[in-house]
Order: C-alpha cells, then structure tokens, then sequence
C-alpha cells in the first residue's frame, strides 16, 4: 500500500500515544503530539480508516489495525536504525539525529533497511536506549530501571533516556552523560531527593535534580 509521509506520521503518532497499540487515543492527543488542530486530524483519520489502517469511533478515539500497526512498527524501524547510524558510524550527537531520521524514515527500499541492518550488527536498541523493533515487527520492551532507583554507593550503566529532547540530551552532554556512562549514587538528598552522583570515576561529584534523575534508564 503506498502512503504519503503524512500519513506514515499519523500512524506513528497513534502507536506511540497508545501505550504499543494497545489502546484508543484521542483526537486532541494526536493533534498535541502533531501540533496540528484537531479538526485536521480527524480528517485524516477518516482517510486512514478508509484504508482499514485505524479504526475510528467519535468520542471513543482511534486505534490501529494491525495492518497499520504493521506500517508504524517499519517506519519506528527505519527511524531508530538511521539514528543509530548516524550516531554510530557519523559520529553524530545522540541530541542531532531526531530530525534527519524523520526525513530518512520514509525511505520505501525494503532492502535498503535489511543492509543497513545488517551493516549495524542488527543492534536490538537506537542510541537513546528505545527498542528498535526486528524485520517481523517484533519489538522488545524492557522493564526500565531508572536512576534514581540505585542504591547509596552503588553503580549503574546508562542505557538510554525517558525524555529523547533536545534540551534534556544536551544537558546530559554538558554532564558528560551519554550511552554506556558510568554512574555511581553518592548521596540521595531527602530535601528534594537530588543526587549526588560520580560519572566515570571524575574526581569531582555533581548534583542533579529528582526529575533529571526520572529521566535516565540504567542497568546495573
């Protein structure tokens, strides 16, 4: 079935907003998350309908079919795989790729995305820690661990992030926290459950707030 980029992007936002496509969501969610008005998105998701791609109830909300959650599941696929290229073998910030692999995710060569998955090691996660679904569809959702979960004086491995905004992955810059940083707890402030944090052995410590905390996945 041939779509537009608008329509792949409608598809997309919908299997994002509904908790993996197991759930309605609304038309105002979907129109936030586009930063479209309402009124255009409920056009759209008739079209979409028409094509047995969602399923449309007024005032009930929108869901995928699985064809269309088939089509989102590609489009997520090409999305987190150019990310991880363009991180991995373009020596990109993890804070620059989210636009340029907007435009690449629309790329249709189907063989195109096996080499290039192929040519990445078929990696299972994107650089921001997010699962990257496989050819079937098939995408493994981890039980995230946070960071402000670690126990006093233990260690833990950034794995990935809750928040993939710009703003946010450039402060971790500033931290020198990215994938594969080293952190250990020092200290966890009761006043306003701060941590006190060491990356990478520095010798010196830094504080971050409870919500930067909230933010970060972990493994220890």
């Amino acid at each position: 079935m041939k779509l537009s980029i608008t329509e792949e992007n409608y598809l997309k936002a919908i299997f994002s907003l509904s908790s993996n496509d197991k759930v309605a969501v609304n038309t105002n969610n979907i129109a936030e998350h586009l930063s479209m008005k309402p009124a255009s998105i409920t056009d759209m998701v008739k079209k979409l309908s028409a094509k047995n791609l969602v399923i449309y109830e007024k005032y009930k909300g929108t869901a995928l079919t699985p064809e269309g959650s088939k089509i989102a599941l590609e489009v997520i696929r090409k999305h987190r795989l150019w990310e991880t290229f363009l991180v991995e073998k373009l020596n990109f910030k993890w804070d620059e790729v989210h636009d340029l692999a907007e435009q690449l995710e629309h790329i249709k060569s189907h063989e195109l995305v096996k080499r290039l998955d192929d040519f990445l090691g078929n990696p299972k996660f994107d650089p921001h820690g997010d699962p990257i679904p496989d050819k079937n569809g098939m995408i493994n959702f981890k039980e995230p661990v946070l960071l402000n979960t670690l126990k006093i004086q233990k260690t833990g491995v950034v794995i990935g992030v809750n928040d993939s905004s710009d703003l946010f992955l450039k402060y971790l810059n500033k931290l020198e926290i990215s994938l594969g940083t080293q952190i250990r707890l020092i200290e966890k402030i009761p006043f306003d459950n701060s941590l006190e944090i060491l990356i990478n052995d520095h010798l010196s410590s830094v504080i971050i707030s409870a919500e930067v905390a909230g933010n970060i996945y972990i493994k220890n």
